[in-house]
């Protein structure tokens, strides 16, 4: 076998010993083969051993983990986590976190390891995060599977999705660690060991991600709980993607190698632009260490522990900000909105509806500007903002959705679509017989809007919203 797959990945000229997930997949869907078996292969080939000694070496890997994780579920005590492994697996796992055996183990076991990782050290993949998750699996996997073999090959899978995120990880950012790897390695581990496909593999593990990008570390190390439902979070969404995969049709079309590198190069995005928020708000809740502060000068310390009240007083104040926005429980949503997104769709559609209303006479054409993201996705937002601005109808009309562009040929309206760099800009300007109208608004989600400009009248505008139902905010 060895043999074919060598062969196969030469004929494709792709690098044995450096194969991406998606080659990996790739080979084995071709030959028909477990994902495991072109895992495996590749090791054989890079490393120069048989299959057997691979198969040692991935089980003899987790030898100090497997050890730290046993400390934590029994001695071990957490500066953040205390001894919640412990307690959850006391009297044979009594108290529950879900009821599937298996992932009930996994997601202790998982903090168990993170438990050790605070008493006696964790041996890291791409971070410590990960490396929890792993060896959760691990251990869970070897107190359930009976096949040694099988428990290595499924293990090797894993390990095949950590080492490319460990990697993929340059910075900081739970994202390329316990939450997105974790979660993108548990999803290949199930499908490998519930016998999925090697599409299967590849659906779970883009479903997996998917979530996970661009997420911090929210706990940064030093604040208590925190990093529980992040590394936990990992497995159960790991395994609601491997379930999905394998047990539905659902549709996914993004290929598991673009997800992957998607995820590395946002990762460091996020640890530029958002860590230095989530610092800025976790920092109060940081653990101290006095025997540490004893020789940090005190005017430092009181420096400190001045941001720190302006910034619970401010988070106080933004909460409170947002309290008073709310909707009432009674009426919590808006108006339905067809075409899948209030963001995408909602939002310019109501923009268009208001342009409309201020139009008068034979509409002639539609000038679309919109924000890259916006125009990035216009294959669904511009069917409702030319729903709006021709017909002037609402954002739950999906008859008229379906229509539009038809009617819109059929009625031989111009219609030009614009990319613009303005961040949240959402322009739609309508060209009719007795008065051209535009508006000008900034999107804001949940099919709301802020109104910026209009003409001719932005006054006529606010009317018009307000006679249409349209939530405008600031």
């Amino acid at each position: 076998m060895l043999d074919k797959i060598l062969e196969l990945v030469e004929k494709k000229r792709y690098r044995i010993g450096s194969l991406t997930f998606g080659e990996t997949i790739e080979i084995a869907s071709e030959l028909d083969l477990p994902v495991s078996e072109v895992v495996l292969a590749e090791a054989m080939f890079r490393n120069s051993m048989t299959k057997q000694e691979v198969l040692n070496a991935v089980i003899n890997a987790f030898a100090h983990n497997l050890y730290a994780a046993e400390v934590g579920i029994t001695s071990g005590s957490s500066f953040l986590f205390g001894k919640v492994a412990k307690e959850l697996a006391e009297q044979n796992f009594a108290r529950r976190l879900i009821e599937d055996d298996l992932i009930n183990r996994i997601l202790v076991y998982t903090l168990a390891a993170q438990v050790g990782n605070h008493s006696c050290g964790l041996q890291p993949c791409a971070g410590t995060g990960d490396s929890c998750t792993y060896t959760g699996l691990f251990k869970a996997l070897k107190e359930t599977v009976e096949d040694k073999e099988e428990l290595a090959r499924a293990v090797a899978v894993m390990l095949k999705v950590g080492t490319i995120f460990r990697a993929g990880k340059t910075s900081t950012g739970c994202n390329m660690e316990g939450f997105g790897a974790g979660a993108a390695a548990a999803a290949a581990t199930l499908v490998e060991l519930r016998k999925g496909s090697p599409q299967a593999m590849a659906k779970a593990v883009v479903l997996a991600l998917s979530p996970t990008i661009g997420n911090p570390c929210t706990p940064r190390v030093t604040v208590a709980g925190l990093c529980a439902t992040h590394i936990g979070g990992g497995v159960l969404i790991g395994n609601l993607a491997a379930n999905l995969a394998l047990h539905t049709n659902i549709p996914v079309n993004v290929p598991v190698d673009v997800m992957i590198a998607m995820a590395a190069a946002v990762h460091p995005v996020s640890a530029q632009h958002i860590v230095p928020v989530v610092i800025k708000y976790m920092q109060p809740f940081f653990k101290t260490n006095l025997d540490v502060d004893y020789y940090v000068n005190g005017q430092i310390k009181e420096q400190e522990q001045q941001t720190i009240k302006d910034t619970m007083a401010y988070a106080l104040h933004e909460a409170r900000a947002l309290a008073e926005k709310a909707n009432s429980i009674v009426k919590p949503f808006g108006e339905a909105v067809v075409g899948g997104s209030s963001q995408a769709v909602g939002s310019p559609t109501n923009a268009a509806r208001i342009a409309h209303v201020l139009a008068k006479g034979e509409i002639k054409g539609v000038k679309i500007e919109l924000y890259p993201e916006l125009f990035a996705r216009r294959g669904i937002n511009v069917p409702g903002i030319l729903m709006g601005a021709v017909l002037g109808v609402g954002t739950d009309d999906s008859a008229a959705y379906r229509k539009i562009m038809q009617k819109v040929r059929e009625m031989k309206i111009n219609v030009e679509i614009l990319q613009v760099d303005e961040p949240q800009m959402q322009r739609v300007t309508v060209l009719a017989a007795g008065q051209n109208a535009m508006v000008e608004t900034l999107n804001r989600g949940g099919a709301r809007l802020t109104l910026k400009n209009a003409s001719p009248s932005l006054q006529e505008a606010r009317k018009a919203a307000r006679r249409l139902g349209i939530v405008l905010v600031d």
